[in-house]
């Protein structure tokens, strides 16, 4: 947990990618996730978060579906929806943060 803040603690906005291995709509969440690294560069981190292997992290910001999307910035949570993203959606809420 220590860790996690660590790395939401950012002046870069940090999206986190609550997943899980046996999620269907997780795998079809990758590779956009992909496109926007690739399109955002340095603008934005972007983590994987197993639900799974982290149970209290999941259980502190309330994950109960996955894909579950969250943005931090300075430690701070700005935004969070569930359900697969698409890349412009996902780039228009980390501009509007950024």
């Amino acid at each position: 947990m220590g860790n996690f803040n660590n790395i939401i603690n950012s002046d870069t906005p940090v999206l986190i990618d609550f997943h899980a291995l046996w999620c269907g709509p997780c795998k079809v969440q990758a590779p956009i996730l992909k496109e926007v690294k690739h399109e955002l560069n340095e603008a934005v981190k972007i983590i994987k978060i197993d639900v799974d292997k982290n149970p209290a992290i999941a259980a502190k910001y309330q994950v109960r579906g996955v894909p579950t999307m969250a943005l931090f910035k300075n430690g701070k949570l700005l935004w969070r929806q569930s359900g697969v993203l698409q890349k412009n959606d996902i780039i228009q809420v980390i501009r509007q943060y950024a």
